[in-house]
């Protein structure tokens, strides 16, 4: 077994020692560049077009059976148990949010030749102690300015490649924690987030016309703005009490900016931040979106000990870290603003203007109500007396009350929705559950004296 293992081994190393001729391959000099996880698919297209453009390369996949440390060329000349050995290229698909996934190579090397010079170039996951820390790329060139030349126009060419390629572009994407707590993504998700309509965005009109004026508008004259030498990032705040539409909000801006990528980051996420800024500049337009920003960014004196106030400052010295230039638009939800910390929503440059969604009127209530619905047959009875019994009651509230309404009505089995099926729906939301229930619902106090009405 140790003797096949030596032989299959050699193969790697016979076949750089016949590709490079009369150069010893003990003298190849090497060049590497590492990139994100986030940009495997772009990566594996770049070498799909720069290697099109040369005749006569040679691909073969490689394999190692240990995967500890990131593979290299010099591993590949080695005759140790461990070294890798040519075998059948293999594959992994990634989702990009297309139909199919995208198909990248796991390990592969490449034989090729510029201008009559042989080079080979390695790509393979660059790991530590079995962990991906991203992708590498080397390339094996022979001693001289030749050589030193054809790795730099080789590298290059694949940095300019990855720039334009942009495969999450205009995605919505979160990234994939380790489960080693290191800082580092894992992968990225894709999120196919079902479209919002503009009618279902039910807000106040003044919150609508401070939601557009600051979204859709400043991004429509972005161009103009930059030429006059101004600022083109912008920051967001949605504050609100929680189930107001934040969220829905956001789920609509993001299917509405089709040209942006959407990046969401979670609380939990905020160690990943580096990465997430490092996406943002790279796919910009960039829609930034940090969910529930207190937990992060709570008035110092709230906080527990340092860590919380390091991530706090990171997330800080990332805002203030991009140029005025980048177009990257922030967008940070909070149900407490007033924990907030000073430094975050006190001071001008990071947060531009604070958008608040309040508990719906009784015109809100009402397409709410219609809106949540859906094929359910409603009398203006039914609807004006739920606008009436919800008084204070959040936009969630109202969502699952027409989805308790319609489920006790298809028990009933009858046509249109019964005013005593929502009473029952009510009774159960409000005083079957206890106080904590109607906190969870996002409904007003059971005590409250609409609800008598």
């Amino acid at each position: 077994m140790f003797f096949k293992r030596r032989r299959r081994s050699n193969l790697v190393a016979s076949l750089l020692a016949r590709h490079f001729g009369a150069q010893p391959v003990d003298r190849l000099v090497t060049a590497t560049r590492t990139y994100p996880v986030t940009s495997r698919v772009d990566v594996q297209h770049a070498f799909d077009r720069q290697f099109s453009s040369l005749s006569a390369t040679t691909l073969v996949g490689v394999h190692s059976q240990f995967s500890h440390e990131t593979l290299t060329i010099a591993h590949l000349l080695t005759d140790q148990p461990y070294a890798a050995v040519v075998g059948p290229l293999q594959h992994e698909e990634i989702d990009i949010g297309e139909s199919l996934p995208a198909r990248c190579i796991t390990r592969g090397l490449w034989l090729a030749r510029q201008d009559g010079l042989p080079f080979a170039v390695l790509l393979t996951p660059a790991e530590r102690f079995g962990r991906s820390q991203g992708v590498h790329v080397e390339v094996a060139v022979p001693p001289g300015d030749a050589g030193l030349e054809t790795s730099r126009w080789f590298l290059d060419a694949i940095d300019k490649l990855v720039s334009q390629a942009g495969s999450y572009r205009g995605k919505v994407l979160s990234l994939e924690t380790q489960d080693d707590y290191s800082g580092r993504a894992g992968a990225v998700k894709v999120h196919r987030l079902g479209a919002v309509q503009r009618d279902e965005v039910i807000l106040p009109e003044k919150t609508l016309r401070l939601l557009e004026r600051n979204v859709h508008e400043f991004i429509k004259h972005r161009e103009g703005l930059r030429q006059f030498g101004l600022a083109v990032k912008k920051g967001l705040l949605f504050y609100g009490p929680p189930g107001t539409g934040k969220t829905h909000t956001i789920r609509y801006l993001a299917g509405k900016l089709q040209d942006h990528t959407t990046l969401l980051i979670t609380a939990e996420q905020v160690g990943l931040l580096d990465e997430y800024f490092q996406l943002a500049r790279f796919l910009q337009p960039a829609m930034v979106v940090i969910e529930d920003v207190d937990l992060i960014a709570r008035a110092r004196e709230e906080m527990r000990g340092a860590c919380e106030e390091s991530l706090l400052n990171r997330l800080l010295n990332e805002m203030d870290g991009l140029r005025e230039e980048a177009k990257v638009l922030f967008v940070l939800t909070t149900n407490r603003p007033d924990q907030l910390e000073a430094a975050l929503a006190s001071r001008p440059g990071r947060i531009d203007q604070a958008i608040e969604f309040p508990l719906p009127d009784a015109d809100g209530r009402e397409k709410l109500v219609r809106l949540y619905a859906r094929g359910v047959v409603l009398t203006d009875e039914v609807v004006q007396t739920i606008v009436r019994k919800t008084n204070k009651s959040s936009p969630a509230f109202i969502k699952e009350l027409m989805r308790r309404s319609a489920q006790y009505q298809l028990e009933a089995g009858d046509g249109a929705l019964a005013l005593d099926r929502v009473e029952s729906a009510l009774d159960e939301m409000l005083f079957s559950g206890g106080s904590l229930n109607v906190k969870l619902l996002g409904g007003a106090a059971a005590d409250d004296p609409a609800r008598a009405s």
